[in-house]
């Protein structure tokens, strides 16, 4: 019931085809990007080098890191117009009176980019990247929630789509102070590829390096953009079972991304 799979250059094991019972459990809800910023920089051509500490279990509300183009670019043909930047997971709308939505707004459904109010307008003109290299998921097994780390074969960086907006306080809270400006992001979701619909019946959109300028160049028709959302081909990727401490959010360290034995994996 087991084959080997590969991810980060380690010999793991990963399930096979068959389709336990789904449950509806959050899409896409934690993350990591342990990759050094010089290779981010590589991939995703963005002009600036922030100091970027490596994170093992990114959760909503905190900072992550976002690529966009700068303002007032047209284009993304080189890498003086793209830049990163952190801003906080879960998109509050700008018409939002307060920040209540963020944690409900994580994701957003490819399908209805157009049509949900909280992301027509982000979908049109603020479209992004969010760097990482491993996102978790659950399911259920022996009557508790297992997660699962997946991820590129090779351990490499990829980037989920993403749409950001920047909202205006209006009232005090939170550490926030009226008036002030919050960009917020969320990740596009859409149904997931054969290899990890076991574990999920949706997944991120993780966008190739070809698709970056198409996703970000806000000159692009919004036909031509969301055509990109799609699910990733199975075969590069690869996931395998983590230990519970990944469920813990004050837990961000290597023992995150760290696999059950032979054993643990059943």
């Amino acid at each position: 019931m087991f084959r080997e799979d590969r991810i980060g250059g380690r010999r793991l094991l990963a399930l096979s085809l068959t389709r336990p019972r789904l449950y509806n459990f959050p899409m896409c809800g934690r993350f990591s990007l342990t990759t050094a910023p010089e290779a981010m920089r590589a991939l995703f051509r963005f002009d600036n080098l922030p100091n970027l500490p490596a994170r093992y279990n990114i959760a909503p509300t905190q900072q992550v890191a976002v690529v966009r183009p700068i303002d007032g670019s047209r284009s993304c043909d080189d890498n003086s117009i793209r830049e990163l930047t952190m801003m906080r997971w879960g998109l509050i709308p700008h018409w939002a009176k307060d920040a209540s939505m963020a944690a409900k707004m994580i994701n957003a459904r490819a399908e209805t980019l157009s049509e949900k109010p909280s992301f027509r307008e982000a979908v049109k003109s603020r479209r992004c990247l969010v760097p990482a290299d491993g996102f978790y998921e659950w399911r259920m097994e022996d009557g508790r929630k297992q997660p699962f780390r997946i991820g590129m074969k090779g351990g490499d960086p990829f980037a989920f789509a993403g749409l950001w907006e920047r909202w205006a306080v209006k009232s005090t809270g939170a550490g926030l102070n009226e008036g002030d400006e919050v960009e917020t992001v969320t990740i596009v979701t859409t149904i997931a590829n054969d290899k990890l619909h076991p574990i999920h019946a949706r997944m991120p959109v993780i966008l190739p390096p070809e698709a970056f300028e198409g996703w970000l160049n806000p000159d692009n028709d919004l036909g031509t953009a969301c055509a990109l959302l799609k699910p990733h081909p199975a075969e590069p990727m690869a996931f395998y079972r983590v230990g519970q401490m990944v469920n813990n959010v004050k837990n961000d360290d290597p023992g995150c991304t760290a696999p059950l034995n032979a054993s643990a994996a059943g």
